[in-house]
Protein backbone atom coordinates (compact mmCIF):
# COMPACT_ATOMS: atom_id res chain seq x y z
CA UNK A 1 0.00 0.00 0.00
CA UNK A 2 1.87 3.55 -0.77
CA UNK A 3 2.09 6.56 1.53
CA UNK A 4 -0.58 8.80 0.15
CA UNK A 5 -3.32 6.10 0.65
CA UNK A 6 -2.07 5.22 4.35
CA UNK A 7 -4.82 6.65 6.73
CA UNK A 8 -2.72 8.83 9.88
CA UNK A 9 -4.74 8.94 13.26
CA UNK A 10 -3.32 12.25 14.89
CA UNK A 11 -3.30 13.17 18.49
CA UNK A 12 -3.77 16.79 19.44
CA UNK A 13 -4.92 18.55 22.43
CA UNK A 14 -6.21 21.82 23.55
CA UNK A 15 -3.66 24.08 22.31
CA UNK A 16 -4.23 22.91 18.92
CA UNK A 17 -1.94 22.87 16.01
CA UNK A 18 0.60 25.14 18.23
CA UNK A 19 0.95 22.07 20.39
CA UNK A 20 1.62 19.62 17.47
CA UNK A 21 5.12 18.27 15.95
CA UNK A 22 5.91 19.82 12.19
CA UNK A 23 5.29 16.01 10.38
CA UNK A 24 1.83 16.18 12.32
CA UNK A 25 1.18 19.99 11.11
CA UNK A 26 1.85 18.96 7.99
CA UNK A 27 -0.08 15.68 7.43
CA UNK A 28 -3.25 17.80 8.55
CA UNK A 29 -2.47 20.67 5.91
CA UNK A 30 -2.05 18.05 3.23
CA UNK A 31 -5.01 15.95 4.43
CA UNK A 32 -7.56 15.36 1.69
CA UNK A 33 -10.04 14.13 4.67
CA UNK A 34 -10.28 15.64 8.20
CA UNK A 35 -12.60 12.85 10.79
CA UNK A 36 -12.92 13.59 14.39
CA UNK A 37 -15.47 14.81 16.75
CA UNK A 38 -16.80 18.59 16.86
CA UNK A 39 -14.47 19.30 20.00
CA UNK A 40 -11.53 17.87 18.48
CA UNK A 41 -12.29 19.19 14.65
CA UNK A 42 -12.89 22.83 15.99
CA UNK A 43 -9.14 22.99 16.73
CA UNK A 44 -8.22 23.26 13.32
CA UNK A 45 -9.29 26.52 11.52
CA UNK A 46 -11.65 25.89 8.42
CA UNK A 47 -10.46 25.36 5.29
CA UNK A 48 -12.02 23.57 2.38
CA UNK A 49 -10.73 20.15 3.50
CA UNK A 50 -13.67 18.07 4.13
CA UNK A 51 -14.30 17.10 7.29
CA UNK A 52 -15.98 14.08 8.53
CA UNK A 53 -17.78 14.21 11.96
CA UNK A 54 -18.04 11.34 14.34
CA UNK A 55 -19.57 10.63 18.08
CA UNK A 56 -19.23 7.34 20.21
CA UNK A 57 -20.60 5.37 17.42
CA UNK A 58 -17.77 4.05 15.05
CA UNK A 59 -19.32 2.08 12.77
CA UNK A 60 -20.16 4.51 9.66
CA UNK A 61 -16.50 5.68 10.47
CA UNK A 62 -15.38 2.50 9.97
CA UNK A 63 -17.03 1.72 7.06
CA UNK A 64 -16.07 5.06 5.59
CA UNK A 65 -12.86 3.91 5.76
CA UNK A 66 -12.93 0.53 4.31
CA UNK A 67 -12.84 1.73 0.68
CA UNK A 68 -9.53 1.61 -0.47
CA UNK A 69 -10.04 4.29 -3.10
CA UNK A 70 -10.46 7.01 -0.12
CA UNK A 71 -6.97 9.13 -0.42
CA UNK A 72 -4.85 11.59 2.31
CA UNK A 73 -7.29 10.94 5.22
CA UNK A 74 -5.96 12.52 9.39
CA UNK A 75 -8.16 11.20 11.87
CA UNK A 76 -7.73 13.66 14.86
CA UNK A 77 -8.01 11.91 18.55
CA UNK A 78 -7.88 14.10 21.87
CA UNK A 79 -4.74 13.34 23.53
CA UNK A 80 -2.83 9.88 22.60
CA UNK A 81 -5.76 8.01 20.08
CA UNK A 82 -3.95 4.08 21.84
CA UNK A 83 -4.81 5.52 25.04
CA UNK A 84 -8.12 4.27 25.27
CA UNK A 85 -9.05 6.07 22.07
CA UNK A 86 -10.41 5.54 18.42
CA UNK A 87 -6.95 3.84 17.35
CA UNK A 88 -7.89 0.30 18.85
CA UNK A 89 -11.58 -0.27 17.71
CA UNK A 90 -10.48 0.85 13.60
CA UNK A 91 -6.87 -1.79 14.23
CA UNK A 92 -9.23 -4.44 15.35
CA UNK A 93 -11.97 -3.51 12.05
CA UNK A 94 -9.62 -2.70 9.28
CA UNK A 95 -6.16 -3.84 10.77
CA UNK A 96 -3.08 -2.15 11.79
CA UNK A 97 -1.20 -2.36 8.32
CA UNK A 98 -3.97 0.57 7.04
CA UNK A 99 -2.54 3.20 9.74
CA UNK A 100 -0.04 5.36 10.94
CA UNK A 101 -0.03 6.98 14.68
CA UNK A 102 1.34 10.06 15.71
CA UNK A 103 0.27 10.54 19.37
CA UNK A 104 -0.03 13.22 21.34
CA UNK A 105 0.50 13.76 25.40
CA UNK A 106 -2.78 12.04 26.91
CA UNK A 107 -5.08 13.77 28.68
CA UNK A 108 -4.78 11.47 31.88
CA UNK A 109 -1.07 11.69 31.77
CA UNK A 110 -1.48 15.67 31.39
CA UNK A 111 -3.59 15.51 34.46
CA UNK A 112 -1.47 13.43 36.83
CA UNK A 113 1.69 15.93 35.71
CA UNK A 114 -0.26 19.30 36.69
CA UNK A 115 -1.23 17.26 40.42
CA UNK A 116 2.58 16.45 40.46
CA UNK A 117 2.09 12.73 40.94
CA UNK A 118 3.14 9.58 39.09
CA UNK A 119 0.31 7.41 37.54
CA UNK A 120 2.19 3.95 36.76
CA UNK A 121 0.69 2.80 40.19
CA UNK A 122 -2.91 4.15 39.40
CA UNK A 123 -6.16 2.77 38.84
CA UNK A 124 -7.21 4.29 35.79
CA UNK A 125 -10.87 4.04 34.38
CA UNK A 126 -12.91 5.93 31.93
CA UNK A 127 -16.89 6.68 32.68
CA UNK A 128 -18.05 7.24 29.05
CA UNK A 129 -17.75 3.07 28.84
CA UNK A 130 -17.65 1.69 32.29
CA UNK A 131 -20.60 2.34 34.97
CA UNK A 132 -19.02 4.16 38.38
CA UNK A 133 -20.98 0.83 40.55
CA UNK A 134 -18.66 -1.41 38.77
CA UNK A 135 -15.07 0.16 39.73
CA UNK A 136 -16.39 1.17 43.54
CA UNK A 137 -14.90 -1.55 45.35
CA UNK A 138 -11.60 -1.21 43.04
CA UNK A 139 -11.38 2.62 44.27
CA UNK A 140 -11.97 1.21 47.62
CA UNK A 141 -8.96 -0.62 47.99
CA UNK A 142 -6.23 1.82 45.20
CA UNK A 143 -4.14 4.59 46.83
CA UNK A 144 -4.43 6.73 43.36
CA UNK A 145 -7.30 7.26 40.42
CA UNK A 146 -7.73 8.50 37.55
CA UNK A 147 -11.02 9.12 36.16
CA UNK A 148 -12.25 10.16 32.55
CA UNK A 149 -16.18 12.26 34.14
CA UNK A 150 -19.02 11.74 31.36
CA UNK A 151 -21.65 14.34 30.42
CA UNK A 152 -24.07 12.41 32.01
CA UNK A 153 -21.86 11.58 35.33
CA UNK A 154 -20.03 15.26 36.44
CA UNK A 155 -17.55 15.27 39.15
CA UNK A 156 -20.15 16.58 41.62
CA UNK A 157 -22.27 13.48 40.85
CA UNK A 158 -19.60 10.82 41.03
CA UNK A 159 -18.13 13.03 44.21
CA UNK A 160 -21.86 11.90 45.86
CA UNK A 161 -21.73 8.40 44.68
CA UNK A 162 -18.07 7.56 45.86
CA UNK A 163 -19.61 9.15 49.61
CA UNK A 164 -22.43 7.15 49.65
CA UNK A 165 -20.23 4.20 49.18
CA UNK A 166 -18.33 5.39 52.51
CA UNK A 167 -15.42 5.89 50.35
CA UNK A 168 -14.47 9.51 51.61
CA UNK A 169 -10.35 9.48 52.10
CA UNK A 170 -9.24 11.08 48.80
CA UNK A 171 -7.74 14.36 48.10
CA UNK A 172 -9.59 15.17 44.64
CA UNK A 173 -8.48 17.40 42.00
CA UNK A 174 -10.60 18.30 38.74
CA UNK A 175 -8.96 18.96 35.51
CA UNK A 176 -10.29 20.99 33.20
CA UNK A 177 -9.28 21.85 29.65
CA UNK A 178 -5.74 20.73 29.93
CA UNK A 179 -3.18 22.13 27.28
CA UNK A 180 -5.32 25.44 26.74
CA UNK A 181 -4.95 28.97 27.87
CA UNK A 182 -7.93 28.40 30.24
CA UNK A 183 -6.61 25.21 31.82
CA UNK A 184 -8.03 24.69 35.33
CA UNK A 185 -7.16 22.69 37.82
CA UNK A 186 -9.33 22.36 41.30
CA UNK A 187 -8.38 20.85 44.27
CA UNK A 188 -11.61 20.14 46.74
CA UNK A 189 -12.34 17.65 49.18
CA UNK A 190 -15.18 15.01 48.18
CA UNK A 191 -17.71 16.12 50.30
CA UNK A 192 -17.51 19.90 48.96
CA UNK A 193 -17.15 18.82 45.49
CA UNK A 194 -21.13 17.24 45.76
CA UNK A 195 -22.11 19.79 46.72
CA UNK A 196 -21.50 21.67 43.76
CA UNK A 197 -25.59 22.31 42.90
CA UNK A 198 -25.20 24.25 46.21
CA UNK A 199 -21.71 26.31 44.93
CA UNK A 200 -23.12 28.48 41.81
CA UNK A 201 -19.57 30.29 41.52
CA UNK A 202 -18.27 26.33 40.31
CA UNK A 203 -18.50 24.77 37.48
CA UNK A 204 -16.93 22.20 35.72
CA UNK A 205 -16.36 21.69 31.90
CA UNK A 206 -18.65 18.85 30.23
CA UNK A 207 -15.46 16.83 29.78
CA UNK A 208 -12.74 16.80 32.60
CA UNK A 209 -10.11 14.35 34.23
CA UNK A 210 -10.42 13.71 38.12
CA UNK A 211 -7.44 12.34 39.78
CA UNK A 212 -8.20 11.34 43.40
CA UNK A 213 -4.85 10.58 45.71
CA UNK A 214 -5.80 8.94 48.82
CA UNK A 215 -4.86 10.76 52.06
CA UNK A 216 -1.55 8.82 54.25
CA UNK A 217 -3.65 9.00 57.55
CA UNK A 218 -7.23 7.60 55.69
CA UNK A 219 -9.12 5.21 57.40
CA UNK A 220 -10.18 2.63 54.94
CA UNK A 221 -14.20 2.24 55.61
CA UNK A 222 -16.25 -0.71 53.88
CA UNK A 223 -19.40 -0.58 51.98
CA UNK A 224 -22.26 -0.59 54.88
CA UNK A 225 -23.46 -4.21 54.16
CA UNK A 226 -21.08 -6.74 55.25
CA UNK A 227 -19.73 -9.65 52.97
CA UNK A 228 -21.49 -12.93 53.99
CA UNK A 229 -18.86 -15.33 52.92
CA UNK A 230 -17.53 -17.75 56.06
CA UNK A 231 -13.86 -16.90 55.45
CA UNK A 232 -11.93 -15.15 52.35
CA UNK A 233 -14.27 -11.94 52.52
CA UNK A 234 -12.30 -9.25 50.33
CA UNK A 235 -9.57 -6.84 52.24
CA UNK A 236 -11.95 -4.15 51.51
CA UNK A 237 -14.96 -5.93 53.34
CA UNK A 238 -13.04 -4.90 56.65
CA UNK A 239 -12.29 -1.17 58.13
CA UNK A 240 -8.28 -0.73 57.82
CA UNK A 241 -5.62 1.68 58.35
CA UNK A 242 -4.40 3.38 54.46
CA UNK A 243 -0.83 3.19 56.31
CA UNK A 244 -1.04 -0.07 57.44
CA UNK A 245 -2.68 -1.63 54.78
CA UNK A 246 0.07 -3.77 53.54
CA UNK A 247 0.44 -5.52 56.93
CA UNK A 248 -3.46 -6.64 56.50
CA UNK A 249 -3.40 -11.05 55.73
CA UNK A 250 -4.91 -10.90 52.01
CA UNK A 251 -7.68 -12.81 52.05
CA UNK A 252 -6.57 -15.91 50.34
CA UNK A 253 -3.65 -16.32 52.57
CA UNK A 254 -6.06 -15.56 55.13
CA UNK A 255 -8.47 -18.31 53.82
CA UNK A 256 -4.80 -21.12 53.90
CA UNK A 257 -4.33 -19.60 57.29
CA UNK A 258 -7.70 -20.73 58.49
CA UNK A 259 -7.47 -24.24 56.48
CA UNK A 260 -4.49 -24.98 58.61
CA UNK A 261 -5.63 -24.19 61.90
CA UNK A 262 -8.38 -26.56 61.38
CA UNK A 263 -10.81 -25.45 63.42
CA UNK A 264 -13.83 -26.52 65.08
CA UNK A 265 -17.28 -25.19 66.45
CA UNK A 266 -16.10 -24.61 69.90
CA UNK A 267 -12.08 -23.86 69.38
CA UNK A 268 -10.60 -21.59 71.29
CA UNK A 269 -8.28 -19.14 68.76
CA UNK A 270 -5.44 -17.05 69.50
CA UNK A 271 -5.18 -14.29 66.75
CA UNK A 272 -1.30 -12.66 68.07
CA UNK A 273 -0.64 -9.36 66.51
CA UNK A 274 -4.28 -9.11 65.02
CA UNK A 275 -4.00 -5.87 63.23
CA UNK A 276 -7.56 -5.01 61.94
CA UNK A 277 -8.97 -8.34 62.92
CA UNK A 278 -9.69 -9.99 59.07
CA UNK A 279 -8.31 -13.37 60.59
CA UNK A 280 -10.21 -12.79 64.18
CA UNK A 281 -13.30 -12.03 62.43
CA UNK A 282 -13.73 -15.41 59.81
CA UNK A 283 -11.98 -17.46 62.59
CA UNK A 284 -14.98 -16.33 64.75
CA UNK A 285 -17.41 -17.43 62.12
CA UNK A 286 -15.77 -20.91 62.03
CA UNK A 287 -15.87 -21.06 65.54
CA UNK A 288 -18.90 -19.84 66.08
CA UNK A 289 -18.92 -21.71 69.78
CA UNK A 290 -15.77 -21.01 70.97
CA UNK A 291 -14.15 -18.10 71.77
CA UNK A 292 -10.94 -15.92 69.54
CA UNK A 293 -8.92 -13.43 71.41
CA UNK A 294 -7.50 -11.07 69.21
CA UNK A 295 -4.32 -9.83 70.54
CA UNK A 296 -3.02 -6.30 69.21
CA UNK A 297 -0.36 -3.55 70.77
CA UNK A 298 -1.96 -0.75 68.97
CA UNK A 299 -4.64 1.04 70.56
CA UNK A 300 -5.98 2.20 67.10
CA UNK A 301 -5.79 -1.15 65.64
CA UNK A 302 -7.78 -2.26 68.89
CA UNK A 303 -10.38 0.26 67.90
CA UNK A 304 -10.61 -1.02 65.02
CA UNK A 305 -10.87 -4.76 65.63
CA UNK A 306 -13.79 -3.89 67.87
CA UNK A 307 -15.68 -1.88 65.21
CA UNK A 308 -15.24 -4.55 62.24
CA UNK A 309 -16.47 -7.23 65.65
CA UNK A 310 -19.65 -5.33 65.52
CA UNK A 311 -20.26 -4.89 61.80
CA UNK A 312 -19.72 -8.77 61.63
CA UNK A 313 -21.66 -9.58 64.35
CA UNK A 314 -18.88 -11.78 65.68
CA UNK A 315 -19.64 -11.48 69.34
CA UNK A 316 -17.34 -14.34 70.29
CA UNK A 317 -14.47 -12.06 69.46
CA UNK A 318 -12.78 -10.72 72.32
CA UNK A 319 -9.89 -7.98 71.31
CA UNK A 320 -7.10 -8.09 73.78
CA UNK A 321 -4.83 -4.71 73.87
CA UNK A 322 -1.02 -5.71 74.99
CA UNK A 323 1.97 -6.85 73.80
CA UNK A 324 2.57 -10.17 73.42
CA UNK A 325 3.54 -12.64 75.53
CA UNK A 326 2.29 -10.42 78.23
CA UNK A 327 -0.82 -9.93 76.66
CA UNK A 328 -1.66 -14.02 76.58
CA UNK A 329 -0.91 -14.43 80.36
CA UNK A 330 -4.50 -14.61 81.74
CA UNK A 331 -6.03 -16.31 78.44
CA UNK A 332 -7.33 -20.01 78.67
CA UNK A 333 -4.94 -22.31 76.59
CA UNK A 334 -5.24 -22.55 72.91
CA UNK A 335 -6.58 -24.88 70.14
CA UNK A 336 -5.07 -22.78 67.76
CA UNK A 337 -2.89 -20.06 67.44
CA UNK A 338 -2.27 -17.66 64.32
CA UNK A 339 1.09 -15.39 64.47
CA UNK A 340 0.87 -12.92 62.07
CA UNK A 341 4.71 -11.21 61.38
CA UNK A 342 5.12 -7.62 63.08
CA UNK A 343 8.22 -6.04 64.70
CA UNK A 344 8.69 -8.60 67.28
CA UNK A 345 11.01 -11.42 66.99
CA UNK A 346 8.48 -13.90 65.57
CA UNK A 347 10.08 -16.84 66.92
CA UNK A 348 10.90 -15.78 70.59
CA UNK A 349 7.02 -15.44 69.97
CA UNK A 350 6.15 -18.79 68.60
CA UNK A 351 8.32 -20.28 71.53
CA UNK A 352 6.73 -18.72 73.87
CA UNK A 353 3.37 -19.56 72.08
CA UNK A 354 3.74 -23.27 72.08
CA UNK A 355 3.78 -23.25 75.65
CA UNK A 356 0.36 -22.42 76.45
CA UNK A 357 -0.93 -24.65 73.12
CA UNK A 358 -2.82 -27.55 74.09
CA UNK A 359 -1.97 -31.00 72.96
CA UNK A 360 -3.41 -31.61 69.31
CA UNK A 361 -3.21 -28.31 69.11
CA UNK A 362 -2.13 -26.25 65.11
CA UNK A 363 0.37 -23.30 65.25
CA UNK A 364 0.51 -21.29 62.18
CA UNK A 365 2.39 -17.97 61.40
CA UNK A 366 2.26 -16.32 58.36
CA UNK A 367 5.89 -14.40 57.76
CA UNK A 368 7.31 -11.93 55.14
CA UNK A 369 11.10 -12.38 55.53
CA UNK A 370 13.43 -15.15 54.60
CA UNK A 371 15.37 -14.64 57.88
CA UNK A 372 11.72 -14.64 60.05
CA UNK A 373 11.02 -18.14 58.48
CA UNK A 374 14.56 -19.45 59.18
CA UNK A 375 13.87 -18.69 62.59
CA UNK A 376 10.82 -19.76 63.32
CA UNK A 377 11.03 -22.64 61.34
CA UNK A 378 13.72 -24.04 63.33
CA UNK A 379 11.20 -22.99 66.59
CA UNK A 380 8.33 -25.00 65.23
CA UNK A 381 10.12 -28.34 63.85
CA UNK A 382 10.89 -29.12 67.63
CA UNK A 383 7.29 -29.01 67.98
CA UNK A 384 6.28 -30.65 65.08
CA UNK A 385 9.39 -32.46 62.68
CA UNK A 386 6.96 -32.62 59.82
CA UNK A 387 5.62 -29.13 60.18
CA UNK A 388 4.48 -27.43 56.48
CA UNK A 389 6.21 -24.75 54.81
CA UNK A 390 4.94 -22.84 52.16
CA UNK A 391 6.23 -19.94 50.02
CA UNK A 392 2.95 -18.36 48.57
CA UNK A 393 2.97 -16.10 45.35
CA UNK A 394 -0.05 -14.13 44.58
CA UNK A 395 -0.72 -11.98 41.68
CA UNK A 396 -4.63 -9.79 41.45
CA UNK A 397 -5.91 -8.96 38.39
CA UNK A 398 -7.65 -5.48 37.89
CA UNK A 399 -9.08 -3.97 35.09
CA UNK A 400 -7.24 -0.84 33.77
CA UNK A 401 -9.53 0.65 31.28
CA UNK A 402 -10.38 -2.18 28.80
CA UNK A 403 -7.63 -4.42 29.23
CA UNK A 404 -6.81 -6.79 32.77
CA UNK A 405 -3.57 -5.68 34.56
CA UNK A 406 -1.83 -8.77 37.14
CA UNK A 407 -0.77 -6.66 40.26
CA UNK A 408 1.51 -8.74 42.90
CA UNK A 409 1.04 -8.87 46.18
CA UNK A 410 4.24 -9.16 48.40
CA UNK A 411 5.34 -13.20 49.30
CA UNK A 412 3.94 -14.79 52.32
CA UNK A 413 5.85 -17.53 53.57
CA UNK A 414 3.32 -20.08 56.02
CA UNK A 415 4.37 -22.41 58.47
CA UNK A 416 1.72 -24.80 59.73
CA UNK A 417 2.57 -27.00 63.31
CA UNK A 418 0.35 -29.42 65.22
CA UNK A 419 1.42 -29.99 68.77
CA UNK A 420 1.93 -34.07 69.38
CA UNK A 421 -0.41 -35.25 71.85
CA UNK A 422 0.65 -37.45 75.15
CA UNK A 423 0.08 -40.75 73.01
CA UNK A 424 2.73 -39.25 70.30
Amino acid sequence: MSQTSRIHIVGINQDGLAGLTEQARRLIDEADLLVGDPQVLHLIPRSDVKRFLIDSDLEPLAAYLADPAQRHIVVLAAGDPLFYGVAHYLFDRLGKDRFEVLPHVSTMQLAFARVKESWEDAFLTDLNFFELTDVLETIRRVNKVGLFASGSLPPHRIAQILLDARINGFTVYVCEHLGSPNERVTHIELAELAKMDELVDLEFASLTVMILIRKPDAVRRPHEAPARRLFGNPDEAFEQSATKREAMTPAEIRSMVLAELNLESASVVWDVCAGSGSVSIEAARIAHEGTVYAIEMDPEEHERIAANTRRFETANVVPVLGKAPGAWADLPAADAIFLGETGQDVSSLAEAAVERLRRGGRLVAALGSIDNLSATHRVLQRLDPNARVWMVNLARGNYQLDRIRFESLNPVFLISAVKATERE
